[in-house]
């Protein structure tokens, strides 16, 4: 909220009435309200629910809006002169045509200057390749035919950078559910085949895209690896963020600031420096669900949801995830063609029902989740799914299906063996013993097996490491009635 506070206050005059006549004209009154009273009467947020008699959610949902809606007009506002130019490139045969040869260079010179200060190389070589026909007679010819040569080239390398990162993302999903070294090793390879292809060209475009893929190969690839080479992250982040300032009605990166507030959030999280986390967690959370279906190109944007529960368990308020999510999630069409992602995202949305004791609904998504969804490539985390999915029929009592959901469990394991998979095998326990007949300790044995689940560390996404395991859970497991045969 703090954001869009900043935002609002920072606008001018003239944005600022264009955007609350736009929201009137749409018939948005209580977010045009909301921007009236956080620019001109700096209300706190509170005393606006109480004003537009809204709750929390409805709120919530009101900001994200005319978050969204100030964003749109700002970025309009931002690409209007790139429109312009874009348009003048696209009528250069009129030029060429219709002006005589000193007016279409002197023209060419003037565009080729303006697309160099908006950063657009794939138009300068239009531009290039125009000039080169201009002096085919001229000394000049020969400069030109290289500036054209070297933007061709240039463009290619962009082009094989952005195309390293989105395929260095999907084979990160792959290890992320599996934890294969083979798939690291892939990693580490697209790691450096990166860094060579940004060593081409002293590009700020190329830098920020190593970046994106830096950053992230340090926090959740190589982490355990303390003797980094190059420049430290919090370096990068600044030299990013000025390479942002200098190019401000670049879109691309506009858009690129919210990527770098999640590595921002993600990288204090990595060192535990949760308070200074908390500054970046809001913008990143209020823009999730864009976060989540447009960054996909960019980073593992489903990273941030295992971060939010996370988050949430730490503060010891979990049990908001479901409400937050009504709002946050409605837009999203989760993509089950992406497994790694859809996997994550069904998870987080089990568990967020779980925290509220919606069971019914946790083990919905979960069986739909594993009926619709082949798994047969990650089965640690198919595992680990039906064994969430067993802690659901065990707090609904539902002891048919956790029977015969625990055996199916046990076969994997026996295929595996029992070392590969202590974790699950000890998650199990804990349900065997809140489902036993006996009354007696369970408590105790409880507790006795949690510290030793909390001590096995595994190298995949384990959506059963994601259950806060404190006195209420033991609680809600002790207060179970359980049957001889479970």
């Amino acid at each position: 909220m703090a954001k869009l506070k900043n935002i609002i206050k920072q606008l001018s005059e003239k944005d600022y009435k264009e955007i609350h006549d736009s929201l009137m004209e749409s018939n948005a009154e209580k977010s045009a309200y909301v921007l009236r009273s956080l620019r001109e009467r700096q209300l706190s947020d509170s005393k606006i629910m109480v004003e537009l008699d809204v709750n929390a959610n409805a709120y919530y949902t009101l900001r994200s809006r005319l978050n969204q809606k100030i964003e749109e007009h700002l970025l309009q506002q931002m690409e209007s002169p790139r429109t312009d130019i874009l348009r003048k490139v696209a009528n250069l045969n009129e030029v060429l045509f219709t002006k005589k040869r000193t007016i279409s260079i002197a023209t060419l010179g003037k565009l080729e200057k303006e697309l160099q200060d908006y950063d657009l190389a794939s138009e300068l070589t239009v531009v290039y390749k125009s000039l080169k026909k201009l002096h085919v007679h001229s000394p000049e010819y020969f400069n030109y035919s290289q500036l054209y040569n070297r933007h061709i080239a240039f463009m290619l390398a962009v082009d094989k950078a952005e195309d390293l990162l989105s395929e260095y993302l999907k084979k990160y999903g792959n290890y992320f559910l599996t934890g294969d070294l083979t798939e690291k090793l892939g990693l580490n390879l697209a790691m450096k085949e990166m860094q060579n292809v940004s060593k081409l060209y002293d590009s700020h475009r190329l830098y920020v895209y190593h970046s994106c893929m830096l950053i992230f190969h340090r926090l959740f690839v190589e982490q355990d690896d303390m003797n980094h080479e190059g420049e430290a992250i919090e370096d990068i982040f600044v030299r990013v963020q000025k390479i942002f300032e200098t190019y401000p009605l670049d879109p691309l990166y506009y858009h690129l600031n919210l990527l770098f507030s999640f590595l921002h959030l993600e990288y204090y999280n990595h060192y535990k420096v949760y308070r200074q986390s908390e500054k970046y967690y809001e913008e990143v959370n209020d823009a999730m669900a864009t976060l989540l279906v447009n960054y996909s190109n960019y980073t593992f944007t489903a990273r941030f949801l295992i971060a939010k529960i996370e988050r949430h368990q730490r503060n010891n308020t979990e049990a908001s995830l479901y409400a937050e999510n009504e709002s946050l999630l409605m837009d999203i069409e989760a993509e089950m063609q992406d497994v790694p992602k859809y996997v994550i995202y069904v998870c987080y949305r089990a568990i967020s029902a779980y925290y509220i004791g919606k069971f019914d609904e946790a083990a919905k998504v979960l069986n739909h989740l594993l009926n619709e969804v082949s798994l047969k490539k990650y089965p640690f985390v198919q595992m680990e799914v039906k064994a969430l999915l067993a802690l659901q029929y065990c707090m609904l009592k539902d002891y048919e299906l956790f029977i015969q959901l625990t055996n199916s469990i046990q076969r994997q394991i026996r295929l595996f063996g029992k070392d590969e998979c202590e974790n699950v095998l000890l998650f199990l326990k804990i349900l065997r013993v809140a489902t036993s007949e006996s009354k007696k300790e369970k408590a105790k044995k409880i507790t006795v097996i949690i510290p030793k689940f909390k001590e096995i560390t595994v190298n995949y996404f384990s959506p059963t490491g994601l259950i806060k395991m404190d006195e209420k859970f033991i609680e809600q497991l002790v207060a179970i009635e359980g049957q001889a045969d479970a």
